[in-house]
């Protein structure tokens, strides 16, 4: 595991990967933020006063992390804020899975796809699997060694 965690080509191509998916996923979100809010409001789990705040400030915080990790500034940081966004995710799916909510996460898309409540589980399930996928390259990010170039700099700060 330790040689994993030291080679810096592949803790580069899966930083820029993960960076470049928050980055996608942040933009529609951006762009739509009423329909976001409308996302977040199905999973019936915030109360409604959070709702708005959240739709507004969540997907800023996937493009910063997104920017972060492409960039290779406070990689540390920007990994960590993924694997806390990405835990949260996980546990707002499975709770609304265990409850026999079916809701589609808006995850990369804020348009309303007309789907069977089977469909929208079964991409629930497959939504979990995605983002324990990208919880372990955050972890892996968040582990690594640096880059040669930012080393001694991003070690200090994260």
């Amino acid at each position: 595991m330790t040689k994993l965690l030291e080679n810096r080509t592949l803790a580069f191509f899966v930083r820029l990967s993960l960076g470049l998916v928050f980055l996608y996923s942040a933009w529609p979100k951006i762009a739509d933020p009423p329909a976001f809010a409308e996302m977040i409001w199905n999973y019936r789990i915030l109360p409604g006063a959070m709702v708005n705040p959240l739709a507004i400030i969540l997907p800023w915080l996937e493009l910063l992390a997104g920017l972060a990790l492409v960039s290779g500034w406070l990689r540390r940081g920007a990994a960590l804020l993924a694997v806390c966004m990405l835990i949260v995710f996980i546990a707002a799916i499975s709770v609304d899975l265990i409850r026999g909510i079916a809701v589609d996460c808006g995850c990369f898309s804020v348009a309303v796809e007309a789907k069977t409540t089977e469909q929208l589980f079964a991409a629930m399930k497959l939504d979990l699997v995605r983002d324990a996928a990208l919880l372990l390259l955050s972890a892996f990010v968040l582990f690594s060694r640096p880059p040669i170039a930012t080393a001694s700099a991003d070690d200090d700060k994260g």
